[in-house]
């Protein structure tokens, strides 16, 4: 698969706009952003060896 093109990120939009109308767009862009920058926190958390839900560090928080 290839890399996502203007032409298909303006149709994305347009079925968005669409579906969640032009006064919900913003919150859910905002709402899509904090979620995707949760989950890069975690993963750096996770690969620098630390529990991402107490934030100690040497431990991963699953039961081995």
């Amino acid at each position: 698969m290839g890399r996502i093109g203007t032409q298909e990120l303006l149709i994305i939009a347009g079925i968005a706009l669409l579906i969640f109308g032009p006064s919900r767009l913003p919150l859910l862009g905002k709402t899509i952003g904090k979620t995707i920058g949760a989950f890069k926190n975690s993963e750096r958390k996770a690969a620098a060896g630390e529990d991402t839900i107490t934030g100690e560090p040497g431990k991963s928080g699953m039961k081995e």
